[in-house]
This record gives structure tokens, C-alpha cells and sequence, in this order.
């Protein structure tokens, strides 16, 4: 029905950068927002970055300043370009969407499959 396809993960070192996208296709109506959340081992899950429909962002306070949210003109992919990055960025990073489908009226949340990041110190 809809599927999230994440990339970009992988090993880099500390100071380094790292670009994730997510694209996604299904029977799409809109989006309401789409946005990229990561969990490091025995941690909870947690949002790192939302874009809304209207274009507006909001970050954790841990990644202001050094990740930046966006997505392409077509509003199917959604990019996370991750700058300076710190050991304790390490952890698997999801894809989410905020989303209507074609003939339905409520909103919907999908999960990509993740995506590993590891920053070496």
C-alpha cells in the first residue's frame, strides 16, 4: 500500500557527514509531514527531525544547527543531510509519514525499515 525506502546509512567518522533520504510510493493522497526519528541500543525512539505539509521544521535540540530536514519538489522524498556528526549520533534512523490515502479521510503513520548510521570517535 505504502512503502518507505530509507539509504544513506553507513560508518563515518566523528566530524564527519551523512545524507539519508526516504522515498515514498503508494496510493498517496498527501502528506501531512514526513520526518526522521533514531533509537541507539537501549534507548526509546526519538524524533530528530519533522517537515510539515506547510513547509515548517522543528528539530531535536541535540541536532540543531547540524541537520538539516528537506525534500524534493515532487514532496515524495524526504532528506536528512547530517552534518558534524558525534558518537552519540550512532543508532538506527526511521523514516516516517504523516499521510492520507487515496478514498480515506484519516491520516495514517508509516515507518521505513531504518537505516544504520555509526559515527566512530
Amino acid at each position: 500500500q505504502v512503502q518507505l525506502v530509507e539509504s544513506g546509512g553507513g560508518l563515518v567518522e566523528a566530524g564527519g557527514s551523512l545524507r539519508l533520504s526516504c522515498a515514498a510510493s503508494g496510493s498517496i493522497s498527501r502528506f501531512n509531514a514526513m520526518g526522521w526519528y533514531r533509537q541507539a541500543p537501549g534507548k526509546q525512539r526519538e524524533l530528530v527531525a519533522a517537515l510539515r505539509s506547510g513547509g515548517t521544521t522543528n528539530y531535536a535540540d541535540s541536532v540543531k544547527g547540524r541537520f538539516t530536514i528537506s525534500r524534493d519538489n515532487a514532496k515524495t522524498t524526504v532528506y536528512l543531510e547530517m552534518n558534524s556528526l558525534k558518537p552519540e549520533d550512532t543508532a538506527v534512523y526511521y523514516c516516517n509519514a504523516d499521510l492520507i490515502l487515496y478514498g480515506s479521510t484519516w491520516p495514517q503513520h508509516y515507518w521505513g525499515q531504518g537505516t544504520q548510521v555509526t559515527v566512530s570517535s
